[in-house]
């Protein structure tokens, strides 16, 4: 057997081993990719609880949401810091889902879901005219997404089923 033979071998002897651990490297960070993935979307979905928690943990601050929503114009300073409070976190955890989409974080199917969420929401008058009040604490980018959803000018639908009525005499 000649050098050459055995630096062949060898070299083969290298792919044969080299091939398995590039498979085996490939799929651990694959694995990993989902794992990484799968964490960001249960801290968000952790933070997104934790902010509708004052929802339905304190009666009062419902009342104010609600009709912020139909105007916030009308609300006095206090009303307009509470409102203008929640939606602050509640629009930072919006961008945030959707530079996690941006990155391939989220998938399409999620940051769809948080979309029609955002758009039933952002057509009602109070939380537009919030919006102009605070787009500039957001990223241009961001900002351009919630103006398009805005644009198209959607009825506000998620409490269209309430009767808002008694809420609404409070305004």
């Amino acid at each position: 057997m000649n050098w050459e033979m055995i630096a062949a071998v060898g070299q083969l002897a290298a792919v044969c081993v080299g091939i398995p651990s590039l498979i085996y490297l490939a799929v651990q960070i694959r694995e990993q990719t989902k794992e990484r993935r799968q964490a960001a979307v249960n801290a968000l979905t952790v933070q997104w609880g934790d902010l509708t928690k004052s929802l339905h943990d304190n009666a009062e601050f419902s009342s104010i949401y609600l009709r912020g929503l139909q105007s916030f114009e009308k609300f006095d300073p206090l009303e307009k810091l509470r409102f203008s409070a929640f939606f602050n976190r509640f629009f930072q955890n919006y961008q945030a889902m959707y530079f996690a989409h941006q990155d391939r974080i989220l998938t399409d199917a999620l940051w769809g879901e948080i979309e029609r969420t955002m758009t039933d929401l952002l057509g009602y008058p109070g939380l537009q005219q919030w919006w102009k009040t605070r787009r500039h604490w957001h990223t241009e980018e961001f900002a351009g997404v919630v103006d398009a959803i805005i644009a198209r000018g959607a009825k506000p639908t998620a409490y269209s089923t309430y009767d808002l009525s008694k809420v609404m005499s409070d305004l």
